[in-house]
């Protein structure tokens, strides 16, 4: 399997309405779609997005760490943010985001995403199984986005904030063979997808467009 990008992260989250006009009012993004179970949010429903799906409170980071998004212009992002965020900053249900200064094709596309793990070497050595590729100690890329492994434990959480990731394929099919756990599969009608678990024991979404992808 080789993913061709970072193309969200899920989460259960309580106040789902509120984190989307948050990202919506300050983080150049837009609510591409909502149903009854979950809203996705971003700045491209091709790029790197938020999917929130509607849980009970209150959320426990768990695996989480933060999500980076990516921004051309830093400062210019920070202006659009209420006066007093810190560099690292809370969007509701313990979601804390910071925003990365670099070369991108779509503001506040996914940049980055730090997950707490009890052996970040081993972790990132395995992730290199799922599709992955190295870039540095304890940091793995895909499409040039990064997942960082911290030192951290995770714990097993009734109430985890981090649902999943998901990971751009051109043919999510592949990955049932990969010969690791296999979640679930989902066959939607703008997506077919293949869940399987990952180190540490996040999930992680293989996710596939189907032709008649038409999310904007």
């Amino acid at each position: 399997m080789k993913p061709t990008s970072l193309d969200h992260v899920a989460l259960w989250v309580a106040g789902r309405d509120s984190i989307a006009d948050f990202a919506s009012r300050h983080l150049g993004m837009h609510v591409i779609e909502r149903t009854e179970r979950f809203t996705l949010v971003g700045a491209d429903a091709r790029r790197g997005k938020l999917t929130l799906f509607e849980a009970e409170g209150p959320r426990e980071p768990g695996a989480l760490a933060r999500v980076g998004l990516r921004v051309s212009d830093r400062a210019a992002a920070r202006s659009e943010l209420p006066a007093g965020t810190p560099e690292v900053f809370e969007i509701g249900d313990g979601l804390l985001v910071s925003l990365v200064e670099g070369r991108t094709d779509v503001e506040y596309d996914l940049d980055h995403v730090v997950l707490r793990s009890p052996d970040p070497d081993a972790a990132a050595e395995k992730w290199l199984d799922y599709g992955f590729e190295p870039a540095g100690p304890r940091r793995v890329q895909v499409g040039g986005a990064f997942l960082e492994l911290h030192d951290g434990e995770p714990g097993d959480p009734e109430r985890p904030l981090l649902n999943h990731l998901g990971v751009l394929v051109n043919e999510a099919a592949p990955a049932q063979e990969l010969g690791v756990e296999v979640a679930d599969v989902v066959d939607a009608p703008n997506t077919f997808a293949v869940f399987v678990w990952g180190p540490d024991r996040v999930k992680l979404e293989y996710v596939e467009h189907k032709p008649s992808f038409s999310l904007r």
